[in-house]
């Protein structure tokens, strides 16, 4: 999928072709040389028909001037200290990129085909500088190509990749919508391969992270504020504007990029989740997506992650009420014939999935997510008669580990997840006496004591219930074993 170019680099573009340049001055003072200037002025504003015949008869001479060979410098190393000429030779190159398929395979050939790019990288620490900006689109199409072509330079691309990365993260980290925009075009043009996707994901902390704080942005919740996700409680803001101002072209080049990513499925998608919490955010962005090609994205995404992490994701899935809001979507009416496939594929995969769990497999999974909420199992006593010794002990007692890491955090943002926490202690004291010592081993005594201080009504009356539940067994023990013995 081809992505037009971003407004701020088109107009630019734009701006810098309009732009007179003293060629002949140039020459005067042994910036270029003769020959460097005829070629330039052979497809320099000429219509490009006759621009592309002129390279055509001559390919290789025009990779020359471009990236250097047989002793000659590149124009771009022998013009360094003229930044006209560097930005003017940025956009031709570009142009020619985009329009000449036989000088783009041959330049991809060359030994070092992103040599005399990757220092102009680094010009300018200011991220609106334009040979910075211009370079990095360069960069983008020569190696969206490179990627996907034979290379006689593997090592070439492997030193370049990591560079235009770090570059783009820096703009995907600016509080500007059109240096993010920049970023995830460029993203996405270069993420057609294995190897780039997988470059990609290692580097994830610079260029995946900011990424997603669009999307919670857009969401209208921030990282640490999944409450509102759990609740459905964020909205579309206009049609072409969603919360946090993200525009809708921008929500839309992001999702793509995710969605690229996913294709990696086996590789990131335990991480999205663990670090993304990806699947209760990306149902929460399908229940307010504003139009289908962003619906589209979503749904596909969706898809590639649960088909490859079936045992970890499919059950958050299901906790996050994915199966309900895909039966909503089918009223909506959808006329992309690749969202409906997906919306089929994921019903069925979802309703295959649920055939078989248990009220425990759903109690279970909601803990393992790490967030609590008000769901069936907290409330009902026929559950825990039934399951709750089982908790305790299934894999040498991972739930209440995990249940004790859930309660250690603060949840300043979302209070309910104490309270539900303590219920369960509560309730786990209530039908397993005999187990106390291993919850009060995992500190969960001590931090249910903690939370009867808490500010929230709610915290306090779990907790004081959860710590009753406590005393109440100590204190029939106590009186046992102080009974007189017959």
């Amino acid at each position: 999928m081809s992505l037009d170019p971003p407004h701020y680099i088109f107009s630019l573009q734009n701006n810098i072709r309009a732009r007179p340049i003293s060629w002949e001055g140039a020459v005067r003072a042994k910036t270029i040389t003769d020959a460097d200037l005829k070629k330039i002025k052979s497809i320099d504003k000429v219509r490009k028909e006759q621009r592309k015949q002129a390279i055509e008869a001559d390919v290789d001479s025009f990779v020359a001037l471009l990236l250097g060979g047989s002793g000659s410098q590149s124009i771009f190393e022998a013009a360094a200290k003229r930044q006209d000429i560097i930005q003017y030779m940025l956009v031709l190159t570009s142009d020619l990129i985009d329009d000449i398929p036989s000088l783009t395979d041959a330049l991809v050939q060359h030994p070092a085909p992103f040599k005399p790019f990757l220092p102009l990288l680094k010009a300018s620490s200011n991220p609106e500088e334009a040979i910075p900006l211009l370079t990095s689109a360069v960069l983008a199409s020569l190696l969206s190509y490179a990627l996907t072509q034979p290379s006689k330079s593997p090592s070439q691309i492997d030193e370049a990749l990591p560079q235009v990365f770090s570059y783009l993260a820096a703009l995907g980290k600016s509080t500007d919508p059109g240096l993010q925009d920049i970023a995830v075009i460029e993203y996405s043009s270069v993420l057609r391969s294995k190897k780039s996707r997988r470059l990609f994901w290692k580097q994830r902390k610079e260029t995946v992270d900011p990424l997603f704080d669009i999307l919670r942005s857009a969401s209208g919740a921030s990282k640490d504020q999944d409450s509102t996700l759990w609740s459905g409680g964020a909205s579309v803001r206009s049609e072409s504007t969603l919360s946090g101002n993200v525009g809708l072209q921008l929500l839309y080049h992001v999702l793509l990029v995710i969605w690229q990513l996913s294709f990696e499925g086996e590789l990131v998608g335990d991480g999205l989740q663990d670090e993304h919490d990806i699947i209760i955010l990306y149902t929460h962005l399908l229940r307010i997506s504003p139009k289908e090609k962003t619906t589209r994205l979503l749904l596909s995404t969706l898809k590639n992650l649960l088909d490859s992490n079936r045992n970890s994701l499919l059950p958050t899935a299901v906790l996050a009420r994915l199966p309900t809001l895909l039966g909503s979507l089918k009223t909506r009416h959808l006329t992309d014939p690749d969202a409906l496939e997906d919306l089929e594929a994921l019903t069925e995969l979802l309703e295959d999935y649920t055939k078989t769990q248990t009220t425990f497999d759903e109690y279970a999974a909601e803990v393992q997510s790490g967030h609590l909420r008000w769901s069936p199992p907290h409330r009902n006593a026929t559950f825990w008669r039934e399951n709750a010794r089982r908790i305790l002990e299934e894999n040498k007692g991972e739930l209440p580990r995990k249940l004790a890491e859930i309660l250690s955090k603060s949840w300043e943002n979302d209070k309910q997840v104490l309270a539900i926490g303590c219920n369960d202690v509560a309730c786990l004291v209530k039908e397993v006496p005999e187990k106390r010592s291993q919850l009060e081993k995992l500190g969960l005594k001590g931090r249910v004591m903690e939370l009867m201080q808490e500010a929230d009504e709610t915290v306090r009356w779990e907790s004081l219930r959860a710590v009753g539940e406590w005393l109440r067994y100590s204190f029939e023990s106590n009186m046992k074993s102080d009974l007189p013995i017959r």
